[in-house]
């Protein structure tokens, strides 16, 4: 798995924004050149766990706007998977950022399971020159916390030293 201080990989992949007709598009590193950029990757579309995670960053898309950052989330299911997946579940129908397909992404970024096949539940913060700054992987069936990646994403970006538990607004190491 790629990890701190890697370039993120360049890629070009077919992606879903949304659950209507005009949902599908393409992204690319470029499409963010110049933005933090939180890439959040998950197992299967159609599961159980997924789509608490993926709605839960849709919640939060105002506090990653906020930060500068921008959402791309991906498995290895293709666009069309993922506009199905959309279309049909309550939670993702309002979704506000792209699921990519990202089948040759994952395996660049060393996240694909080798029995299941499918991406780890993988996250990484990529700064605006396209370097990884924290990269992390849940086992297959246990979610990430969003609270947690967005205090993360307050430390790198403090460009501070931040002790355990370290919260924006918390007194940092000198």
């Amino acid at each position: 798995m790629l990890t701190v201080g890697n370039p993120f990989p360049e890629f070009s992949a077919d992606a879903c924004v949304g659950s209507d007709s005009d949902s599908l598009t393409k992204i690319d590193n470029q499409s963010y050149a110049g933005k933090w950029v939180v890439y959040f990757f998950y197992p299967k579309d159609f599961t159980f766990v997924c789509p608490t995670e993926i709605s839960e960053f849709n919640k939060q898309l105002g506090e990653f706007a906020d930060r500068d950052a921008m959402v791309v989330g991906g498995s290895t299911d293709n666009e069309y998977s993922h506009l199905a997946w959309c279309k049909a579940h309550d939670d993702l129908t309002d979704l506000k950022f792209p699921l990519i397909a990202a089948q040759k992404l994952a395996f660049d970024l060393g996240i694909v399971d080798p029995s299941a096949h499918v991406c780890l539940r993988s996250t990484f913060l990529v700064d605006p020159h396209g370097v990884i700054q924290w990269a992390c992987a849940n086992s297959l069936s246990v979610g990430r916390n969003v609270n947690e990646i967005l205090r993360v994403l307050d430390a790198i970006q403090s460009d501070e030293l931040c002790p355990c538990n370290w919260k924006k607004g918390d007194a940092t190491l000198s």
